[in-house]
């Protein structure tokens, strides 16, 4: 109705232009000409009319192909989201022989690949309207790339493809779930009929029976944590957490304990731990004995000059003072076999090589790695995945400084396996 009353008014212009000139040349114009204009005005109107309504055909079918195109396509952050290349990822997932995946991931394929089975329902993330999940597959071989390598997270966002941020989350966050869910399964107390195969194990192999396992401790290079650094400086002379560990004939752990600071002595430690507690209260080990020269011997755990001499715990005869024979030939025993717990730390950092320099993280995180790598290791050796430890010692010096008094139990046990020692 507005385009007809604008139209009209055009026509009243015109003939008002033409009835002004009247005066002038006297000149009106004709019927003729007012319907020629008239029919201008309808031609022009006609013509944008069409340009209109093809304009708009023209803008409903782009927006319908768009409308199309994205129901048909899933959605990828193509804005807040850089594009990778994972090129080599998919190489080493399709390409790599098992010599290949021992030598940078520590295990097989096959291995490997069971790893990711036992994680998948703990680590599996859908695709979202933002963004593409990365796959559990993935997500483990980023974890374990870095503990095994210890590179630095920005060749591992250019290896696999990811932004290095998400490198990092995904490196914490596969570990913190490594412990949380396989630290039960794959590091525990052994069972009765267990500990009798750890105990056959040491006797097969170094001579030493009724030994349950051997202790030790470790140093882990962490960086200088912010709060009471000097608490973290070790003898050694870097800042550093302690691992302590309990490990059977297989060179498998099946007690940990992670996070004391470097400047701590083993034997504080193992006073500290819940493995002493279970020891005093009698329900660390069965009730296993054998008689040596009239003495009932328990199962006992074998350390260093560090820890102190326990019924349950056996350690060498000080060195300074005058040694009877036996004495030498328990100490020799006991250095041989306890020598266990000192390959597997030893394979532990070869395995892992994270461990076996300065770990940089956070020390909130340190302790979920190290735990991780001990879990890892487990897994490892039990799937028979052979880690050749030449290459591989860890020095570890033993300072005495126990504050326990080895009660006459004790001694009597020690003197016991001395003098069955002396008669072989």
């Amino acid at each position: 109705m507005r385009s007809y009353s604008m139209y009209f008014k055009m026509i009243l212009l015109v003939l008002w232009f033409f009835w002004s000139r009247a005066g002038q040349d006297n000149a009106l114009p004709s019927c003729k000409f007012i319907e020629c204009v008239a029919q201008r005005f309808a031609i022009n109107r006609a013509a944008r009319t069409r340009r209109f309504l093809r304009r708009q055909m023209m803008l409903r079918e782009e927006f319908a192909a768009f409308l199309a195109n994205c129901n048909s396509r899933s959605s990828v952050r193509s804005i807040w989201m850089r594009q990778r290349c994972g090129v080599w990822w998919e190489h080493v997932l399709t390409r790599w022989t098992d010599c290949e995946w021992k030598e940078n991931f520590r295990m097989r394929k096959t291995t490997f690949l069971k790893l990711c089975n036992i994680l998948h329902p703990h680590l599996h993330r859908e695709t979202t309207t933002f963004r593409k999940a990365v796959p559990v597959v993935q997500r483990v071989a980023i974890c374990v790339w870095r503990l095994a390598t210890n590179v630095e997270f920005r060749t591992i966002s250019h290896l696999f493809g990811i932004g290095q941020s998400t490198a990092v989350t995904i490196a914490n966050h596969v570990s913190s779930i490594i412990v949380e869910k396989l630290l039960s399964v794959y590091i525990k107390t052994p069972s009765a009929h267990d500990f009798r195969n750890i105990i056959q194990g040491f006797r097969d192999q170094w001579g030493f029976p009724q030994c349950g396992g051997a202790i030790d401790g470790t140093h882990i290079g962490i960086l200088a944590p912010p709060e009471s650094p000097a608490d973290y400086y070790n003898p050694k002379g870097f800042y550093s957490v302690i691992l302590q560990g309990v490990v059977d004939h297989r060179l498998c752990f099946w007690d940990i304990n992670v996070g004391w600071p470097g400047k701590v002595h083993d034997a504080r430690v193992f006073g500290n731990s819940s493995l002493y507690e279970r020891g005093q209260s009698g329900t660390l080990f069965p009730n296993i004995t054998e008689r040596f020269g009239g003495i009932d011997v328990p199962v006992v755990m074998l350390g260093d000059a560090a820890y102190p001499l326990l019924p349950w715990l056996m350690k060498p005869y000080p060195e300074n003072q005058q040694m009877t024979p036996a004495q030498l030939t328990f100490n020799n025993r006991l250095s041989k076999a306890r020598m266990t717990v000192e390959r597997t730390f030893g394979r532990l950092k070869g395995r892992w090589r994270c461990l076996r320099k300065r770990y940089d993280c956070h020390i909130n995180n340190i302790n979920n790695i190290i735990a991780a790598c001990c879990i890892l290791h487990n897994f490892c050796e039990i799937n028979n995945e052979e880690y050749d430890d030449i290459d591989v010692h860890e020095e570890n010096e033993a300072h005495e400084l126990s504050p326990y008094q080895a009660n006459a139990i004790a001694n009597a046990s020690r003197d016991a396996l001395s003098l069955y020692f002396s008669n072989l």
